[in-house]
């Protein structure tokens, strides 16, 4: 054991014979969990029926032109950049579910500014704030999600994650079929108003826990999570517990390969384009002269939530790797990237590696959505979308390469193969 670790043992509550007690708890804390993602995912539908909605709109509603439309639908990614940042430095300080709680202040707040909207600056300031919360929101609900779920049902529980994020992206979509922009904003307060609700009744994660050296709160955490009975097995999982984050623990091969796996995904996730198509999907289909863009964009929104809970049924069957490399983006790019980052780096550095992370995903995401449609005018849209290919079978090979499998593993096994033990 090195100078600054501390291993502390956790009984994890393992009921003999079958893991029916312990599963309903643990979806239901997912669930709550999972309402963050909901959320963000309704904040980045919400542009794609909004724009045409406030374009449409007759004074002293206000109005957009191409220039403010593109900032509309892009600055969201800004503020979740901001959000991925403050969002490392919480979870690591305020914990997992505290962090949670949090986010749902600034996603109320910010629909409530969208809602009460009189010029442009009023909705960019609440897009901005909805935008932070995502940020929040996208780091802290994988990491809650791992901490909780055992090995067998992490990749169905992590992959809810982003079935979620979709699912409330086609809301958005459903919702602007029949709402025009200030009634779909206040219809985004529901979620992180009933998130809030929800995730008071669950526990922190039993590993969070033991690093604040609240070994009896992290007992009753796991009992409550894992097991509604009395007779368990009790096994000892390892719980590493360092001083924080230090530039020189990036010389750890724990700590580097994780760290340059995680970046590189999420600047590969973007780099596909999916958020251009999604943030400006009716859009689109209006200058395609689609006779009905709702109805397109919604379509577009039922596919994605189809093929992403197919990925979650079928990921700890078929494994992250294999998804990855053979997949579209809803069944493999759109979720595993997420659910590696909450898997792979130990527990010491998750809040500092995670937030980086989070900070490349949404940095990447506001150049993808800002400059689309400059690209498309540079490059024509053929080269665009083959700019997008190719990044997309560079995505390929670095998975092939780099990126371990982790389906059936404890997050202690996954940081022991990084350290080669």
């Amino acid at each position: 054991m090195t100078p600054e670790a501390q291993v502390e043992t956790l009984p994890l509550l393992r009921p003999p014979g079958g893991s029916g007690p312990r599963s309903r708890r643990v979806f239901l804390a997912a669930f709550a969990a999972a309402l963050g993602p909901l959320s963000f995912g309704f904040a980045l539908g919400y542009s794609s029926p909004a724009i045409p909605s406030l374009r449409r709109a007759a004074p002293p509603a206000p109005q957009l032109d191409d220039e403010d439309a593109s900032w509309f639908g892009a600055i969201v990614t800004l503020g979740a950049a901001a959000g991925g940042v403050l969002g490392g430095w919480l979870v690591d300080r305020a914990g997992r579910k505290l962090s949670l709680l949090f986010c749902t202040a600034p996603f109320v707040v910010g629909f409530a500014v969208i809602t009460a909207a009189q010029d442009v600056w009023m909705l960019l300031g609440g897009r901005l704030l909805t935008g932070l919360a995502c940020g929040i929101a996208s780091l802290v609900a994988p990491v809650y999600i791992s901490e909780i779920a055992y090995p067998e049902v992490r990749g169905l529980l992590g992959s809810c994650v982003q079935l979620m994020v979709v699912t409330g992206i086609l809301l958005a979509y459903l919702a602007g079929w029949v709402l025009d922009w200030r009634w779909l904003a206040v219809l985004g307060c529901v979620p992180p108003s009933f998130m809030l609700l929800l995730m008071c009744c669950m526990p922190e994660t039993p590993r969070f826990l033991l690093t604040q050296h609240q070994r009896q709160e992290a007992v009753a955490a796991a009992q409550f999570l894992w097991s509604s009975e009395q007779d368990w097995e009790e096994p000892p999982v390892g719980a590493e517990h360092q001083q924080g984050f230090r530039l020189a623990q990036l010389r750890r091969p724990g700590v580097y390969k994780p760290f340059v796996i995680g970046v590189s995904l999420m600047a590969f996730q973007q780099l596909s384009g999916i958020n251009a198509v999604m943030f400006y999907a009716k859009t689109i289909f209006e200058e395609a002269k689609l006779r009905d863009s709702s109805l397109a964009s919604v379509v577009v929104g039922v596919i994605q939530v189809l093929f992403t809970a197919m990925a979650a049924i079928i990921m700890d069957r078929a494994g992250r790797r294999l998804l990855l490399a053979l997949s579209g983006f809803a069944v493999g790019w759109g979720p595993i990237p997420w659910l590696l980052m909450s898997e792979i780096f130990p527990l010491h550095v998750k809040g500092v590696a995670t937030g980086v992370c989070v900070l490349t995903n949404w940095l990447m995401a506001f150049l993808v959505t800002k400059e689309f449609s400059s690209l498309m005018e540079v490059l024509r849209p053929y080269g665009a979308f083959w700019l997008a290919s190719a990044f997309c079978i560079l995505s390929v090979l670095f998975t092939l390469s780099c990126v371990p499998e982790t389906k059936g593993k404890s997050l202690e096994q996954i940081t022991a193969h990084f350290e080669g033990r």
